[in-house]
């Protein structure tokens, strides 16, 4: 019998932009990013897709990118329909949503040289991301986040994916994008809850690769909790430098089952579900993180200065560290989001604890029974913010 034996690499790159009023004809950068795409022979076409919580909030978005890339990009030939989908995490639960993104690119005849584009949070993200990855094996996507979380998490990375029979991310894909735009401005419409809740991913970052930075969080609290864009700006720029660095340097495929930019998420991904996601992604990220940290603390892993520090901080900007569901059915349920994250990883359970702030080490297994002292204390500790 004879063997072939296969291998090659393929290299991606892709840039993420920081800019601002994305659409004013004055700002020339994505005139600039459409040039490399100018070969003559075939007709280039967009398919605009919008998150409709953003598009409520402008209006006058679609006549803005219409004319934009009839002066700008004339080159590109824009679907006749800017489609608008209901955002949120709903978003990803509904197949007929899914289903009517990939009717879109067939009665549009958005083929392999042409794009989408995906305009909205992070659950719209994945979705769009998914719709474009598997419509004729890979259709060139461009993100433009419109939350703090897309801008400095999710929309910079290579994951795309919906939700199925109950589990979150279950059908999904790695496919990078081809460019990030993030647009400062669009983070003026923010709710309070939405601006926050992006401020949790890059407190997981820095608590497992870089003390420097989560001090930096420290400092900046009350400009951070009260809006500032400037503190905003820079937080943005490093957590996405920082995700995007761990993504090259690593494993971006998850061939593995060590996810360290998984910390703090397999108590956040149950809560959402056990609150029917009303408790959105970065607010359940904070609970976990608070959570996966009393836990180290609970079996000598985290000092306790260190737990002080986070919690503080955590509370200082507003999240609340308990649900009343981590509790519900003798915690139960809760314990169930293990299982399921160990089928999420593919098999072996992977954890990753804190020893310090700055340092977090990987573990395979937890101990229900202090998992659960772990939520008794949250609870007994906890401060509940107006939402």
């Amino acid at each position: 019998m004879q063997t072939i034996q296969q291998r090659f690499k393929v290299e991606y790159n892709y840039a993420v932009f920081f800019t601002q009023h994305l659409f004013d004809q004055k700002n020339p950068l994505l005139k600039d990013f459409f040039k490399d795409y100018t070969g003559q022979g075939f007709q280039r076409k967009a398919l605009v897709i919008v998150d409709e919580g953003f598009a409520q909030y402008h209006p006058d978005l679609a006549d803005q990118i219409r004319s934009y890339f009839s002066i700008a990009v004339p080159h590109i030939q824009l679907a006749p329909q800017i489609m608008i989908v209901p955002g949120g995490e709903a978003s990803k639960n509904d197949p007929a949503l899914f289903e009517s993104l990939v009717e879109a690119v067939d009665v549009h005849a958005i083929d392999r040289h042409s794009f989408i584009i995906g305009i909205g949070g992070g659950a719209v993200l994945d979705l769009v991301g998914y719709a474009a990855a598997v419509s004729h094996r890979g259709i060139k996507l461009i993100r433009i986040p419109t939350t703090v979380l897309s801008q400095n998490d999710s929309g910079v990375g290579v994951k795309n994916s919906i939700n199925f029979h109950g589990k979150k991310n279950f059908l999904g894909t790695f496919a990078p994008p081809i460019a990030v735009f993030n647009d400062l401005t669009f983070l003026r419409t923010l709710d309070d809850r939405d601006w926050r809740g992006g401020i949790a991913e890059a407190i997981k970052v820095a608590l497992i690769k870089d003390a420097s930075f989560f001090e930096w969080m420290e400092e900046h609290e009350t400009a951070l909790a009260h809006r500032d864009e400037e503190a905003m700006a820079y937080l943005i720029h490093r957590c996405a430098e920082m995700h995007t660095d761990h993504i090259a340097g690593g494993d971006p495929f998850e061939f593995g089952s060590s996810r360290p930019l998984d910390f703090g998420h397999w108590a956040a991904h149950k809560l959402e579900y056990l609150t029917d996601f009303q408790v959105r992604h970065g607010e359940a990220v904070a609970i976990g993180i608070a959570l996966d940290c009393v836990y180290a603390t609970q079996v000598g892993k985290l000092p306790e200065a260190d737990l002080a520090r986070i919690l503080d901080l955590l509370n200082k900007l507003g999240f609340d560290l308990y649900h009343p569901k981590l509790s519900e059915n003798e915690k139960v349920n809760l314990r169930n989001g293990l299982q399921e994250f160990r089928e999420h990883l593919g098999g072996r359970l992977t954890i990753m604890l804190l020893e310090k702030i700055g340092k977090g080490v990987e573990v395979h297994e937890l101990d229900a029974d202090i998992i659960a002292k772990s939520v008794d204390y949250l609870e007994g500790s906890k401060i509940i913010h107006a939402l």
